[in-house]
């Protein structure tokens, strides 16, 4: 089994806190950044206020679900051992079916255990996050010739599959993401699963869908072990990928 680690290098608290301040200050030096925070920064901390949470969040971690057209932001402070909900986002526009993305040009979301790789202030789409879709299990599963990439949370609500968000919805996600980073937080977690595995209709629409496909209802059985870990502990789960190309949960 093959095992995806992140090294961690420390550095002295004046450099870090350089590092780390360096970040803000150039995503604020795009307009459209710099307007999103004027607009909704503190707003932000006031919502932040109300719930108890601590502003900015050191950790956030990003849930989304095709099916439902849903997309979670859970955060956490510097002291907290487990996350907790910020806000539920409405997915504006849907790509593709059920089912992971495998080549370039299915038009598929893709679906697994992703972080943010990128931050566009100048995209087309207003403001945009990527993703590293391919990963590891997708170019094991994938074709090898046509993985394709570009996998993005972006604004301007339109999709060929990736996930869109109104501006005003994709404004707050990517300050919350800019925030993290600024904190230290270099891998954003980005978990897409199919659907939302503690909703009864979505539940019963998967098992009608893939009632012919046994490979994507055991693909799912592998992405609900982290749903099922995350929604106990609130706690990320440690994934591994093994050598062909699946999810394991511990």
């Amino acid at each position: 089994m093959q095992k995806y680690l992140i090294f961690i290098f420390l550095l002295g608290a004046s450099t870090l806190a350089k590092a780390q301040n360096s970040f803000v200050q150039y995503q604020r030096s795009f307009p459209r950044v710099a307007y999103a925070m004027q607009l909704k920064e503190d707003t932000l901390k006031k919502q932040f206020d109300a719930k108890g949470l601590q502003w900015p969040a050191s950790q956030i971690y990003i849930r989304s679900f095709k099916y439902d057209g849903k997309m979670e932001v859970w955060v956490k402070g510097k002291s907290a051992d487990t996350f907790s909900l910020f806000k539920t986002y409405k997915i504006c526009a849907l790509a593709g079916s059920i089912g992971p993305k495998r080549m370039e040009g299915d038009f598929q979301v893709p679906e697994g255990f992703y972080y943010i790789n990128k931050f566009n202030p100048n995209s087309e789409y207003h403001l945009a996050l990527g993703i590293n879709y391919p990963n590891e299990s997708d170019k094991v599963l994938g074709d090898p010739n046509r993985l394709g990439g570009g996998i993005y949370i972006h604004g301007s609500c339109v999709t060929v599959g990736c996930i869109p968000m109104l501006d005003p919805q994709i404004e707050e996600i990517y300050i919350l993401a800019t925030m993290a980073k600024n904190n230290g937080q270099d891998f954003i977690p980005v978990h897409i699963f199919p659907i939302k595995y503690d909703n009864p209709g979505s539940v019963e629409y998967f098992a009608t869908a893939t009632k012919n496909y046994p490979y994507l209802q055991t693909f799912s059985k592998e992405l609900k072990a982290a749903f099922d870990y995350f929604d106990k502990t609130k706690k990320l789960p440690c994934i591994t990928i093994d050598n062909k190309g699946d999810y394991e949960v511990m």
